[in-house]
């Protein structure tokens, strides 16, 4: 288990668009850093930063078996994230209303 000080957010951890495609690979799933690394066009190098961008933000936890190093996805921290989102939705909300009344008002 992996106890890396959190020195990455949530929010800077899925900023990047290849480490969220990397949080949904690791869905319900455990991988070694290579079998990660297959299925990107970027070195074994670059998606091991990645890999220790996700667990310093707690996104990812790790184990050694063996000379490998194995990632699973830790889902808790989104959380946080879907906490921040929530407080926007009422925004999203009023302008789907507003988007349904245009449209009932232009068919009339």
């Amino acid at each position: 288990m992996s106890t890396s000080p959190k020195r990455h957010d949530v929010f800077q951890a899925i900023a990047d668009p290849t480490r969220r495609e990397i949080l949904k690979l690791l869905a319900g799933r455990e991988l070694a850093v290579t079998e990660v690394a297959e299925k990107f066009p970027i070195s074994r190098t670059a998606v091991s930063k990645h890999l220790l961008i996700l667990d310093e933000a707690g996104l990812v936890e790790s184990r050694k078996t063996g000379r490998e190093k194995r990632f699973t996805l830790k889902p808790e921290p989104l959380s946080e994230l879907e906490q921040w989102l929530s407080y926007f939705e009422q925004f999203w909300q009023n302008k789907m209303s507003m988007l349904k009344h245009l449209a009932e008002k232009k068919e009339n």
